[in-house]
């Protein structure tokens, strides 16, 4: 703990701008500016924005003698007594100072650090805040343990940390709540007055929104209107529920820039004009009707023609493909490259990992495999010489369809015709690395695909400039996955349905959360259960082991042995969480399953029912203390559809979680909730559209300065920093 002497401003001189960088805010510096920037603070503006996570009423002084056990108090005293000790049991060191009112006297220990012994002396003034505890051992008295602590040189009406509602930071670096506090007082009183206000001025006035300065300087510091009572309690209620009118405005204010900035994103699109037009004619439909394994949905129908529209446009395409595991994208997608492909271009198919491309090579090749397409595996782990070839057939226009990781967008790697980019997993992707994709070629149309279902209302939030297509039914034969939970005592029926299966010829995931035991987990890791289970619970089935830290070739070869059922019992990690489909495999056991999120275990879920079988899923978890984790175990064995599980985590974990929304581009939200701020979002978005209308027919001065600003941030939220 450091000594403070109190400062009633904090502040120096002058006014800050905010686009000052931090380094040069008074109290940071070089070194706590490089802390900062670990977290994304890089500016003033990127600092007044880092909201308390709570706030604490210190306006009421407590006399000493009316302290209560347990409770948060505010104190002023003076030091009577300065001692202290050495507990050699326990190997701490105790400081205690006793503080004198006139009503009574307090005793305040500080534990570890000794220094502080010579840092009171008797006759100083003390302000303390913390909580009152009564001691375990000895008087058993009321004492103060660690509070804040400030030095005064006079009876103080308010300083920056006591005498009004205080607010409390998580820490940032070495940075405490209580230094940012100063220092955050600082700044938001040397703000600009005349700083431009990025919220058009209808909206400000019709929603009765306070001005930007006034709402960031009451975010940090609020200035309650009720004095004490019911009233002032709902003031401090509002503001730890982030409802107080700063929030409010600044919630509102996050949400309109994010819906004019997708929205601006849109505009520019349709704006864009393809060099190239693709068609659709009989000599393209007959090879997409060759490869075609079933007769596809409805909906597979429906998306294909809402692509094949776009492809055959004169716009560019850039659309949403979204589908539950198992619904079939990887046709579609496959179906989109023969347009390309038919009509003299190349396809570039992106995925997140070599597991993931490698999977997605395999199956394109095998569907494919009726017309005579070359398809190229492009990935980190390929020998120089392989590298060499699928780079020159690129280049010539030999390899029509190049399928890989990152990989695709090295520099060197260069496409003859580059028409149509698809990127499997769009959200684990940043958009750096999208744009990267997309510029291998001449305005290329775009599909991006997930398997992680996003409610239609957050999907129309998060990715307005994209068009949304939904694949919303499962291919023919596909029957519900039946899931069940058991806790831990269960395992010998888990183990049952085990050895059932494979004896009716049909093969089983078990899936572990971790590849090797660590000291600071009790988790089962798949190495030592892998191991467990060929040795001692299954000796004659054969047993294969998936996980992250294998090379790409011992993956291959271990995939290969499973899809052609010479592995009947593979243990795996995560790594077979999206991509991998084996039809014959009809179990999935998932342990320690409490400990995966509700989207991550639909989707393990999602690698068996890949057949006309019926498919089981066994959770094995304990809930014990967790009604949350208990949620998901429910909601597993309630339903298989995914849009209503995503509904459900939306609920539980919120958007970020289920998006990614560094990955995708969309700047993490710093004030709103998109599940708690719905009707905010709603009014925002239609405020985005009537900016963007008067941007596009009559741009007044207002209009130009705030896409000003909103193009500002969407190119910081689309800095390599800050995506992955």
């Amino acid at each position: 703990m450091q000594v403070y002497r109190s400062d009633a401003t904090g502040s120096a001189h002058g006014v800050l701008r905010f686009d000052t960088p931090v380094q040069y805010v008074k109290g940071i510096g070089p070194r706590r500016a490089e802390q900062l920037a670990e977290h994304g603070i890089r500016t003033v503006a990127d600092l007044v924005e880092y909201a308390p996570f709570r706030y604490e009423d210190r306006t009421r002084y407590v006399p000493l003698a009316s302290l209560r056990e347990g409770e948060w108090a505010l104190a002023l005293g003076t030091v009577v007594r300065v001692g202290g000790f050495q507990s050699k049991r326990r190997g701490l060191s105790v400081v205690e100072v006793v503080v004198r009112d006139s009503s009574g006297q307090a005793l305040v220990k500080f534990f570890n650090q000794p220094y502080l012994r010579s840092a009171y002396q008797p006759g100083m003034r003390l302000v303390l805040y913390g909580q009152v505890r009564r001691e375990e051992h000895g008087r058993g008295v009321l004492a103060f343990s660690s509070p804040e602590c400030e030095i005064i040189d006079e009876e103080p009406v308010s300083s920056v940390h006591s005498g009004r509602v205080a607010p409390v930071y998580r820490k940032l670096g070495e940075m405490r709540s209580r230094v940012l506090r100063q220092i955050l007082h600082g700044v938001v009183t040397r703000l600009p007055a005349d700083a431009c206000d990025p919220l058009p001025g209808r909206a400000r006035r019709q929603l009765r929104l306070m001005a930007r300065n006034l709402a960031l300087q009451r975010l940090h510091f609020p200035v309650l209107r009720a004095e004490s009572g019911p009233e002032r309690a709902r003031e401090m209620e509002a503001l730890n529920r982030e409802l107080s009118p700063a929030h409010k405005r600044l919630i509102f204010e996050e949400l309109f820039l994010m819906q004019a900035g997708i929205r601006m994103a849109r505009s520019e699109r349709v704006a864009l004009v393809k060099q190239r037009r693709l068609r659709l004619g009989e000599e393209v439909r007959r090879p997409i009707k060759q490869i075609l394994p079933f007769h596809p949905t409805p909906a597979q129908k429906r998306v294909l023609k809402e692509i094949a529209d776009d492809l055959c446009s004169v716009r560019p395409m850039s659309r949403l493909l979204q589908g539950d595991v198992g619904s079939g994208k990887t046709i579609v997608a496959a179906q989109a490259a023969i347009i390309a492909v038919e009509n003299g271009y190349q396809v570039a198919f992106m995925a997140p990992t070599e597991i993931l491309a490698e999977q997605h090579s395999f199956n394109l090749r095998r569907l494919l495999s009726p017309i005579d397409y070359r398809v190229g595996l492009l990935k980190g782990s390929l020998r120089s010489r392989e590298r060499r070839e699928v780079v020159a057939g690129l280049a010539s226009g030999e390899v029509q369809i190049a399928v890989g990781t990152h990989a695709l967008i090295q520099e060197g790697v260069e496409f003859r015709d580059l028409a149509l980019v698809i990127i499997d997993e769009q959200q684990r992707f940043g958009v750096i690395q999208r744009d990267l994709l997309r510029g291998k070629g001449k305005e290329p149309d775009v599909l991006v695909m997930t398997a992680t279902p996003i409610p239609r209302s957050l999907a129309l939030t998060l990715y307005g400039d994209l068009d949304v297509s939904v694949i919303d039914e499962m291919p023919p034969g596909r029957k519900p996955i039946e899931t069940i939970w058991l806790a831990e005592k269960g395992r010998s029926e888990a183990y049952g349905a085990i050895a059932e299966t494979v004896a009716r010829g049909r093969q089983v995931y078990v899936v572990y959360p971790l590849v090797e035991e660590s000291d600071a987990s009790d988790l089962r890791a798949a190495t030592e259960m892998a191991h467990h289970l060929g040795e001692d619970v299954f000796p004659g089935i054969e047993i294969g082991l998936l996980h992250g830290k294998l090379k790409g070739t011992e993956k291959e070869r271990v995939m290969t042995a499973f899809a052609a059922g010479e592995i009947r019992l593979l243990v795996a990690t995560t790594v077979i969480e999206v991509g991998v489909d084996v039809p014959n495999a009809t179990l999935m056991v998932i342990e320690h399953a409490e400990r995966f999120g509700l989207a991550q275990l639909h989707q393990l879920r999602g690698r068996v029912g890949r057949g006309a079988e019926q498919s089981r899923c066994i959770l094995i978890a304990d809930v014990a203390g967790s009604a949350e984790a208990r949620r998901r175990m429910e909601i597993l064995c309630e339903t298989n559809d995914g849009f209503r599980i995503a509904e459900v985590d939306l609920q539980l974990r919120g958007p970020g979680e289920i998006i990614g929304t560094r990955q995708s581009g969309v700047p993490a939200l710093k004030f709103a909730d998109l599940v708690r701020d719905r009707r905010a979002l709603e009014l925002a978005r239609e405020e985005a559209d009537r900016f963007v209308a008067g941007l596009r027919d009559h741009p007044d001065e207002e209009c130009r300065r705030i896409a000003r600003f909103v193009l500002a941030r969407r190119a910081a939220v689309n800095t390599p920093a800050l995506v992955g």
